[in-house]
């Protein structure tokens, strides 16, 4: 079950997506990657994957179901229990604070992109406090340009990893 220290960091990287503040409702944003998303961060799906692209923006409009913060909330709460039972599938030997930050990390950049990363290495293997914030920090970009946000939530998810405590950085 995810935590409070989960559900905030998420929450407060995420931000509550509404891309059109005129329409009344929530409404779908492109994230800095390309990718068409709604409510805490939720990428907009079609029948092809994840929508990604200005070109889309119609299709994200018709395709997005979140509208309210009830709504939005609901769906975190959702993708966060599937990304745990990801990262419980890997039968780490870790504490629940190092189970949120590589749940939060994952749920940002993809749990397949977790599953072959030098950062899941490091864990398994053990390694010292300062490589794994080493490696959590590498994972700034996207676009292929180092942003702000990501360098605040790779800090945070690693201060979570590492000591427990959560500490936001924007």
């Amino acid at each position: 079950m995810e935590t409070d220290k989960l559900i905030k960091l998420v929450s407060h990287y995420e931000s509550l997506h509404d891309g059109d503040l005129s329409v009344i409702g929530l409404q779908p944003k492109m994230c800095p990657a390309g990718y068409w998303t709604e409510g805490y961060g939720r990428v907009i799906r079609d029948e092809k994957g994840m929508l990604k692209g200005i070109s889309n923006k119609a299709k994200a409009y018709k395709l997005s179901t979140i509208k309210t913060v009830e709504q939005a909330l609901k769906a975190l709460n959702e993708d966060l229990e599937e990304y745990e039972n990801r990262v419980n599938s890997l039968h780490l030997v870790i504490n629940q604070d190092q189970k949120d930050a590589l749940v939060s990390f994952s749920y940002n950049v993809g749990f397949d992109a977790l599953k072959g990363s030098t950062l899941l290495k490091l864990v398994k293997a053990k390694a010292s406090a300062t490589q794994i914030d080493k490696e959590f920090r590498k994972w700034n970009k996207g676009g292929g340009k180092v942003l702000p946000g990501l360098v605040a939530r790779r800090t945070s998810e690693a201060l979570l990893f590492i000591t427990g405590e959560v500490k936001y950085f924007n």
